[in-house]
């Protein structure tokens, strides 16, 4: 049996995970949310909930990174069902690609529909600002060019198909819903479309891996989102990503500025309410 087989979880311990929680909840959710680096907050919007702590739920990978609680939590949010994952997995952590992903997987046996992705992200678009958020289009699956993509190994025609169209990966009509989720909201000053890149991490970009993302056409970079929207478009979801700006890269070989985490930690705090505001709405409107 080969490394990549060996190390995927089987449709039945999906289903496993799924099952316990739907034991423990009274209504199916159908719109999931996964919230990034200091986005947690998102979670505490959600009205009758119930929280379930990643270590207690069968099979569930546990969440390491400071600004990641690591819970799920079922709730209703504008007249939705809906579940919220407070705390994602990184493949920098540790993981495998596919323990990564494992929880689209299960959401979408829990009956999802609509998956919602948050990140923190580096601004390479030079006209974009700190604190702009930024509505995902497309993306580029650096890992994925290396070989690691979370469909590798034997497919389950009980998930999807062998080889999954990405060229729509991100729902355009959401897309629109959102924008008019903004205009009502007043945020349309700080909102952006573009393209988002992950690479793998832990490390931050140097200077001439930004350079060559500009180039390729990125307009963020983060350590993460690419592999979960890959599963959901798999399995029929419907996806909608959002970036925050957290910092912009660095460009210049002369530049004092330096990132780091406690930054984009920082920003989120900023903007979190502007965040939790449009997805609140935005999930209101689907």
């Amino acid at each position: 049996m080969s490394a990549s087989s060996e190390c995927r979880y089987k449709y039945e311990e999906c289903k496993e995970t799924a099952d316990w929680l739907l034991s423990r909840i009274s209504q199916k959710p159908t719109v999931a949310i996964i919230c990034g680096s200091g986005l947690g907050g998102l979670a505490d919007l959600l009205e009758n909930r119930t929280i379930f702590p990643y270590q207690d739920i069968p099979h569930f990978p546990k969440s390491t990174v400071q600004g990641h609680a690591g819970q799920l939590v079922f709730g209703e949010l504008r007249g939705k069902q809906c579940i919220c994952m407070q705390g994602r997995f990184h493949f920098y952590e540790g993981y495998n690609i596919t323990t990564v992903t494992y929880p689209v997987r299960v959401f979408f046996l829990l009956g999802v529909e609509i998956l919602i992705v948050t990140n923190a992200a580096g601004g390479l678009n030079p006209d974009f600002n700190v604190g702009d958020i930024m509505i995902i289009k497309d993306h580029i699956n650096m890992p994925g060019f290396a070989g690691q993509n979370p469909l590798c190994g034997p497919n389950d025609d009980r998930f999807g198909v062998r080889f999954p169209c990405m060229s729509d990966a991100y729902d355009k009509c959401i897309a629109e819903l959102a924008r008019e989720a903004a205009e009502e909201q007043g945020c349309t000053s700080f909102l952006r479309r573009g393209v988002y890149c992950m690479l793998a991490g832990p490390t931050f970009e140097t200077i001439a891996e930004c350079r060559a993302l500009q180039i390729l056409g990125a307009d963020a970079v983060g350590m993460s989102t690419v592999p979960e929207v890959v599963v959901a478009r798999h399995c029929g979801l419907r996806v909608f990503g959002l970036s925050l700006i957290t910092n912009k890269v660095v460009t210049d070989y002369d530049s004092k500025e330096r990132a780091n985490h406690e930054e984009v930690l920082q920003t989120t705090r900023m903007r979190t309410q502007d965040l939790q505001r449009l997805v609140s709405h935005l999930v209101g409107k689907l």
